[in-house]
């Protein structure tokens, strides 16, 4: 293994439900590119395959589920599970290459709460993925007026105390990355980004179904905003309520000489989704209450 300072002690954490093969090949590697102390902890997300026999093979910490709960659950049981002070997440399915861990650890040694590995061009899986991580990445982008490189990617290293924060907001699907990067950046943690490169999976299956995952990706752009700034996500909204029942309005009278109901429930529409946009963002700073104890500030210190 590669030899590096004492003062942080990973944790690697692999969320795999029937990934046999590619633990097979990704196990092995794994020690070359990590340091010395490291903990490989594989969480057993209700596989019906040989995935527990290859771990205790290769001798390395297992989490079961008994039945599937998800990828999002089995990455915050890994979390609680974890001894490491710096946990390290990446796929089973071979898309996330060990030899890129090291630049990850470089990065996140300069003071980073947070490092991820952003997904060059041609790294994902299909036409459709490439363009809703483009479409979240910008969407995030504008929420938090920061570059945000790869949204979904979850091939990451975090702080585990300031990631065991937020575990009770992550959702035990797919979408934990685009959580954990919008509440780094609401708490105001430092995050950064690694290009990397995912080739497309060469074993196993994925558990991805774009059909069905088509509302959730759109709940995620809703979650994105009301983690971060609800307002940003709302107001526009309202505002477009406001401008079209005003057109509307002198349409109408202009045309008619009279003022709809159309417009009128448009005004209203306008107003009730400010209201909701202001007290969704009281809401949404309550989940950062507390974020920062006075023993975890004097320890940055």
């Amino acid at each position: 293994m590669m030899s590096r300072p004492p003062a942080t002690r990973y944790s690697l954490i692999i969320p795999a439900r029937d990934e046999a093969e590619g633990l097979r090949r990704l196990l092995p590697e794994l020690p070359r590119h990590l340091p010395d102390d490291t903990e490989i902890l594989v969480v057993n997300d209700g596989s019906r395959d040989d995935t527990a026999a290859v771990c205790q093979a290769h001798g390395v910490r297992v989490v079961t589920h008994r039945h599937p709960k998800g990828n999002g659950a089995a990455v915050k049981s890994g979390a609680r599970a974890a001894a490491g002070e710096a946990l390290i997440f990446m796929d089973a399915d071979g898309q996330h290459k060990p030899e890129d861990i090291p630049a990850l650890l470089e990065k996140f040694d300069e003071g980073f709460d947070m490092v991820v590995g952003a997904r060059a061009a041609g790294s994902q899986a299909g036409m459709h993925r490439a363009v809703a991580n483009d479409v979240f990445s910008r969407l995030a982008t504008w929420m938090v007026q920061q570059r945000v490189e790869d949204l979904t990617s979850g091939f990451r290293v975090m702080r585990a105390d300031r990631f065991r924060k937020f575990l009770y907001l992550l959702p035990n699907g797919f979408s934990y990355p685009t959580t954990t990067t919008m509440s780094f950046f609401r708490a105001g943690f430092g995050v950064a980004y690694v290009p990397i490169h995912t080739p497309r999976r060469v074993t196993g299956k994925s558990h991805i179904r774009p059909l069905r995952d088509g509302v959730r990706f759109f709940l995620i752009i809703i979650k994105i905003g009301t983690l971060y700034s609800p307002q940003k996500l709302f107001i526009p909204i309202s505002a477009g309520f406001f401008w079209t029942g005003l057109c509307y309005y002198l349409y109408t009278y202009l045309e008619e000489g009279r003022f709809t109901n159309m417009s009128a429930l448009l005004f209203i529409s306008a107003i009730l989704t400010f209201l909701i946009g202001i007290v969704s963002e009281q809401i949404s700073a309550l989940h950062y209450k507390g974020i920062d104890d006075p023993r975890e500030t004097q320890r940055d210190d």
